[in-house]
This record gives C-alpha cells, sequence and structure tokens, in this order.
C-alpha cells in the first residue's frame, strides 16, 4: 500500500471540487506531469509531459494533455474534462467511477458498460511520462481513440494560435515526433499497438482557473496533430509514451514494475510502525510524505543532487533546501543523499555564504542572511544522526571560513556588532530573511538590523561549530567558539526579551525594538541549541499559541495587528503584501512542535496536544495537492491552502516533527 488516497464518484462529478484535487508526478529532474482528478487542467504548470532541459531548471510544457474518446456499440462517450468560457466540455469527469492516487494517479471511467482505467507515471530520472489505459471490462470490442494536445512552451508562459508554431509531424518507430519551436520543444509520442490519424488543429481558448484567480493571463490554445486509435477487448492494456527523445527498447510495463518497486523502497515501514504505536492515524499521513519528499530531490545535469523548492513554479533556493533537508533525507534515512546536497551548497560557499537560489542558465544569487545558517544547522544534524565525522571534517574549513566572513563583514552588510556579538543585517531595498516578499521596490517586511531568527540561528551556529570542533579533536577552537556562543546568548535575551508581552521583539536596530507579533521568535525556541531558558520559553509559546497558531501551521503576523491580511488572494500585488502578513505557513508548525515538546513536552495532556497538531495535515493531504503538503494557508478560517501545491519545507517539518520529536514527547514506550 502507498498512499491509498481514493476520491469517489460523488466527489469527482463536482467538477469545482474536483478540479482543485490536484497531483504530481516528478521524474527527478525536476519535470513532471500534474493535473487535477477531474482531468481538466488548471494551471499554465500543468502536462502530461513538463521536462526539464537542463536538470532541474528550463522546464517545458511539451505534452498539456490527452483526450480521449470510447465507442463502445458504435456510441462514442468523450472523456475528456475542459473548462472553456462560459462551459465546461466535454464533461467526462461526470463518467468518471473514482479516482486514485496509491502511488499513480488513475481515472477509472464507466461508460457504455464499459470500465476503463487511465493511469499515469512519470520515470524516475528520464523526461518522459507514460500513460496507460486498461478496458477492465466491456459489452464487447470497444475502440479508443486519443488525442494529445501539443503546447511545446516555457512552463511559465502560455501560448496561443501563431504562425511560428511548426506543425508538420515526424513518423516515428511507434508513433510521431514533433518539433514545434525549437529543438528543446522536441517530443516524442510513441504507443503499443494502434495507429495514428492525422488531422491537425487548433483547440482554442482552454481556461485555466489557477490561474485567473491569481489575477495572471489564464486563456491558451493547443494544437493537435491527430489522434491515435486503439482496438480493445476486455482485459487488453495499451500503453503511450511521451518522451522528449525516443523510447528505444524502452518497455513501459517493465518500467512500471520498477518504478513502483523504486517507491516502496522510500517507505520506512518499520519507522511507521513505530510511529503508529503512539497514533495509528498517522500512517497514511506518514506514507504520502515519505513519498512527496522523494518528489523535491533532482538530480542536476552535471550530476550533483538538488532540492526543488516546491511544485509547481519554485526552483532551487538554498535556504529552502537547508531547512527541508533533515526531515526531506535525514528522518526519511537517506543520510547519504543529505551529504551530497551539503556538499554540494558548501562547494558553492562565496564570502561565507551559500547561495539563496540558483538561476537558470547558471549562476547563483547570494541574497539571504540566514541560508548559510541553516546549513550549519543541517550539518550538525547530519553529525548527531550519523557520527559522521568524515563529512565534518570536509566541510569544517569551509564553515569556520564563513564564521569569520560574518565577523568582518560579508555581503548586505551582513555583520557581527562587536558591542554585542549580535549579528546584522539588511539594506535599503534588499530583502535577506525568510520573509522575503517584495513589490516593485517595496520591500514588504524589510527586518533591517538584528532579526531574532537570525541571531538565534547565528548563536546555535557557534555552538556547533564548537561541538563539532570539540569532536575533531580541535580543542583551542572549541573554547572559541564556545566563548563567542557565550557571548551572544547574554546579549540575546538582553535585547530581545519583551517583558510587556512575555516574548520576544521580532527584530532591533538604532531606531528600537519591534515588538510586532510574529512566528520567528519560536525559531530562537526550537533550534537544537538555544538561548532562551524555560521559563520564558514557556511565556513565548503561550503568547505565539495564543495569536498566531492555526490548524495548518503559524501566522506570519497577528490578527491583531491592523497591518494583519486574513486572506491570500487577488492580483500579484495583493498576493505578495499578505505573503508574510497573516498568511499561515506549515513549514513553522514543525518549529512550533519541537518548541513546543522542549518546554512544555512534560506538561499534562501535551502529548494529546502535539497530536492535535498534526490532525489538520491528515485531512489536508486530501484536499488541494493529494498526498502533500501546500506551501502557505490563508491565516483566517477556514484556512484555505494557497500558493504551491506541494512545498519541500512543509512537508520536510511536519515529517521531522513526526518522525524525531514525537517519539520525545511519547517516551520510548509509545503512547503515554
Amino acid at each position: 500500500m502507498f498512499q491509498g488516497i481514493e476520491i469517489n464518484a460523488e466527489e469527482l462529478s463536482d467538477f469545482d471540487r474536483s478540479s482543485r484535487l490536484e497531483w504530481v508526478e516528478a521524474n527527478g529532474l525536476g519535470g513532471y506531469a500534474s493535473s487535477t482528478a477531474s482531468g481538466a487542467n488548471t494551471r499554465r504548470y500543468h502536462g502530461l509531459l513538463v521536462a526539464a532541459l537542463d536538470p532541474p531548471l528550463n522546464r517545458r510544457v511539451l505534452l498539456s494533455k490527452l483526450e480521449e474518446r470510447l465507442i463502445v456499440n458504435g456510441e462514442a462517450y468523450e472523456l475528456g474534462c475542459n473548462q472553456y468560457p462560459g462551459v465546461i466540455y466535454p464533461s467526462g469527469h461526470k463518467l468518471l467511477v473514482k479516482f486514485t492516487l496509491d502511488p499513480f494517479p488513475r481515472y477509472l471511467y464507466s461508460a457504455g458498460g464499459a470500465l476503463l482505467e487511465k493511469e499515469i507515471f512519470a520515470v524516475h530520472g528520464r523526461n518522459l511520462t507514460v500513460i496507460s489505459y486498461r478496458l477492465i471490462s466491456s459489452p464487447g470490442r470497444v475502440k479508443l481513440e486519443v488525442r494529445p494536445m501539443i503546447a511545446g512552451r516555457d512552463f511559465h508562459t502560455l501560448m496561443r494560435e501563431n504562425v511560428q508554431f511548426n506543425a508538420y509531424v515526424h513518423d516515428a518507430p511507434g508513433g510521431i515526433m514533433m518539433i514545434p519551436y525549437d529543438e528543446g520543444s522536441r517530443i516524442y509520442l510513441v504507443t503499443t499497438g494502434g495507429w495514428f490519424a492525422r488531422s491537425g488543429y487548433w483547440y482554442r481558448n482552454f481556461e485555466y482557473h489557477q490561474e485567473m484567480i491569481r489575477g495572471l493571463d489564464f486563456r491558451e490554445d493547443l494544437f493537435s496533430p491527430g489522434y491515435f486509435s486503439f482496438d480493445m477487448e476486455g482485459g487488453d492494456r495499451v500503453f503511450i509514451v511521451a518522451s522528449r527523445d525516443h523510447p528505444e527498447g524502452f518497455d513501459p510495463a517493465e518500467a512500471r514494475e520498477r518504478e513502483l518497486e523504486r517507491r516502496r523502497g522510500l517507505i520506512d515501514e518499520e519507522l511507521i510502525e513505530k510511529v503508529e504505536t503512539i497514533d495509528p492515524g498517522l500512517g497514511p499521513l506518514l506514507r504520502s510524505l515519505f513519498l512527496a519528499a522523494d518528489s523535491f530531490i533532482v538530480r542536476r545535469g552535471d550530476g550533483s543532487v538538488g532540492l526543488i523548492a516546491g511544485y509547481h513554479w519554485f526552483s532551487e533556493w538554498g535556504r529552502d533546501a537547508m531547512i527541508s533537508l533533515p526531515g526531506l533525507a535525514m528522518a526519511t534515512g537517506r543520510f547519504e543523499l543529505a551529504a551530497d546536497v551539503l556538499r554540494g551548497y558548501f562547494g558553492m560557499l562565496d564570502r561565507g555564504l551559500i547561495p539563496n537560489s540558483l538561476l537558470e542558465g547558471g549562476g547563483a544569487i547570494y541574497n539571504s542572511a540566514d541560508a548559510t545558517l541553516w546549513a550549519f544547522n543541517a550539518v550538525y544534524l547530519y553529525y548527531r544522526s550519523t557520527g559522521d565525522l568524515k563529512l565534518v571534517g570536509e566541510l569544517y574549513p569551509k564553515m569556520r571560513e564563513s564564521i569569520d566572513w560574518h565577523l568582518r563583514g560579508t555581503r548586505f552588510n551582513i555583520h557581527v556588532d562587536p558591542s554585542d556579538m549580535l549579528l546584522v543585517q539588511g539594506e535599503p531595498g534588499l530583502q535577506l530573511t525568510w520573509m522575503d516578499a517584495k513589490v516593485g521596490d517595496w520591500v514588504v517586511t524589510p527586518r533591517h538590523g538584528k532579526a531574532v531568527e537570525i541571531n538565534a540561528l547565528w548563536f546555535n551556529a557557534l555552538k556547533a561549530m564548537s561541538e563539532l570542533a570539540g569532536a575533531l579533536g580541535l580543542k583551542e577552537e572549541r573554547k572559541k567558539f564556545e566563548s563567542m556562543a557565550e557571548a551572544v546568548g547574554r546579549s540575546f535575551m538582553r535585547r530581545f526579551w519583551n517583558g510587556e508581552r512575555g516574548c520576544l521583539y521580532d527584530c532591533v536596530s538604532g531606531e528600537g525594538a519591534d515588538g510586532t507579533m510574529r512566528p520567528n521568535q519560536v525559531i530562537a525556541l526550537s533550534l537544537p541549541f538555544t538561548p532562551v531558558p524555560r521559563e520564558a520559553g514557556a511565556s513565548i509559546l503561550r503568547a505565539v499559541e495564543a495569536e498566531l497558531l492555526t490548524p495548518y501551521g503559524l501566522r506570519t503576523l497577528s490578527p491583531s495587528d491592523p497591518r494583519y491580511k486574513g486572506r491570500y488572494q487577488g492580483d500579484q500585488m495583493e498576493r505578495d503584501s499578505a505573503y508574510h502578513q497573516g498568511t499561515a505557513w506549515p513549514w513553522l508548525m514543525g518549529q512550533f512542535i519541537s518548541a513546543y515538546i522542549r518546554y512544555r513536552g512534560d506538561e499534562p495532556g501535551a502529548l494529546e496536544r502535539v497530536l492535535e497538531m498534526f490532525e489538520g495535515f491528515k485531512r489536508h493531504i486530501r484536499e488541494a495537492g493529494l498526498g502533500t503538503i501546500s506551501e502557505i494557508f490563508d491565516g483566517d478560517p477556514p484556512h484555505h491552502p494557497r500558493g504551491c501545491i506541494s512545498q519541500a519545507w512543509s512537508v520536510a517539518e511536519i515529517l521531522r516533527a513526526i518522525l524525531w520529536e514525537l517519539p520525545k514527547c511519547a517516551g520510548e514506550g509509545g503512547r503515554r
């Protein structure tokens, strides 16, 4: 068993409901297949073959979708489903008996007494998607016609009918090949059996609802070169393979079995069984998240390993990768992969900083004050989990170099204030913390000066360096870093404690202390090393719980603040202005749970309270991105999911909290 997610006919027949249920089949290169349970594409990013030409970047929607017609006893049934201006046509979602994700997306149609199953899977390590059709039963022989819809465009854009589109269809062994634009748009469609009928024309004005509500252009034209025709009888299965390169010698049935076996290996049933002794209801959530975790892990074109920050539109972000790595790779036991990612990012260290984002076409941007400090945390957690001094010894010189750069000052005014040893960051017009929304020249949450989580991470990094130096036998360096950490710790509570509200200031600078109620202070409580004493930590948690906690994460701003925005909606400017001004983030739930268990885990009812914090996610994996966790949620009830349907640090932090933190609260014997 994998995710075991099933959507019934009643839900599927409701187009508004079923078209909000999305799935992603990632291929390990940054490419994917993705659509909805209704079968209608609702985003520009949806497609059955979205290929990463320069893995994991430069992604193209090559095959947007397949439109099927099933002919039974001479009567034709349209299985497709699309939104056009003012109409849903065809209405194949009403012929769906069920949709399952287990682990592949699978549609079961009932038409004219025939049952037809459609299954889709992406092949790991290749820009290749397999679509299979299995005729489970029928009153006799049937004909299946499958019409491909070709795009060939960059996945951030949309296409309208145009004269530059090359509609020529090339014959290829077992199918056809097209090159709609440049060589990067090349696509092969190869089948097992059947024949291809050329009848090319444009389908106009597909509407993508999710783009419309995001205030973006939302209509597209797609070209169909013709259709594949298959004669089938009960028990038959046929395959269509969509690929960047001709899949010579490729056996889709064997590939399916290999991919099933690969995914079985991703799920650690032994770990799941241990968690189920605490809460049996966490098993299905964990199985989904083990598989979702793998979708973010990508092999770059040079063979190195990276992490995609989210689907559909995110690329690689250093901060996201370092926050996600413990949950995606370490808690799940994939330590070799974690080591490769850490080596890669420290290999790109420049002036003491790891990249904040990697760019298409090469290059990197280093505009982050915390990505590097999260990398220190990841290295320490890796060492604590494995005892691997070889990797620590390899990375330690780079880490020491980074500390030196922070002490003397590096990019973007990131430097240590010698008067209190706290870390300062920020320049006008720049956003360097994780609250990084920017609209034009307007930095929504600048937080320049001494930000609370940056200095908690700085303290944590110095303590980690002390521990690692000691493990490497570097006694003098151990003492040096311990002394620095003690100095930071003394300053931290003196500068950040807000005695009036019993919590921490969000940021302090020459202009004073910012008492805005934000969740960043929780990070000061959740890291392996904290400068916050027990009584103060418990007080902070009470304040945060009262104003920021939701069933799906922490709000980024208190509802009592006049700047609070409880809905993440509208055009780009409206959404960006709400991004960190009230929107709730699931990744912060993992941080909150760690802090809660540390400071309040011995209170009566603590375990039950922690288990409540996972309840929303048990529901959520069946409500938006199936089997995964969204990027953000509205701060206001009912807390609609927003942003990316599948976000790396959302998945990672809930995984880490369940696998690493929950057992601490439950004790050795399981549920207490």
